[in-house]
């Protein structure tokens, strides 16, 4: 059985929810990526914040960047992974709520220990199974599934 620890890239750099999003966009420019798992004390997860978040809710709308912090923009309680479980289950999570990236916690402290992609869904999947998974994944938002996801709850 291939678990989420398996898959997972483990290191995710976490911004802090007292920094702003400028420092968040600078960090995400300097690794590559498009989202950062928001952390507070001890790893401990808070949120996800994408490249996409600090333009709509925050320039979009007339606020400062360099102002605006993270944990501002971090709402409800992100859908996350336990790094044992089966990919299977990664998948069913990341297709129910439609969600591109997963972070993946130790349990019972909330402790952010990686984060799983849609690059790290794609290796090694077969492509029928990858193909359904992005159907799935990138289909047209409806507004329940947006409800859903402003929902505070996890996996």
């Amino acid at each position: 059985m291939t678990s989420a620890g398996d898959i997972m890239h483990r290191g995710a750099e976490c911004v802090r929810e007292h920094e702003t999003l400028a420092t968040a966009a600078r960090i995400m420019k300097e690794r590559g990526v498009g989202a950062l798992p928001i952390c507070g004390e001890r790893q401990k997860l808070l949120g996800i914040l994408t490249d996409r978040d600090i333009v709509l809710r925050c320039v979009a709308d007339g606020l400062d960047p360099d102002r605006v912090t993270a944990g501002e923009l971090a709402r409800g309680r992100p859908m996350t992974v336990e790094s044992d479980e089966d990919v299977e289950q990664v998948l069913r999570v990341m297709e129910q709520y439609r969600v591109r990236r997963l972070p993946v916690i130790n349990h019972p402290e909330h402790e952010l220990v990686g984060m799983i992609s849609e690059a790290d869904i794609a290796r090694g999947m077969p492509q029928a199974r990858l193909a359904e998974f992005v159907t799935a994944v990138c289909a047209e938002e409806s507004p329940r599934s947006k409800e859903v996801l402003e929902t505070p709850q996890g996996v």
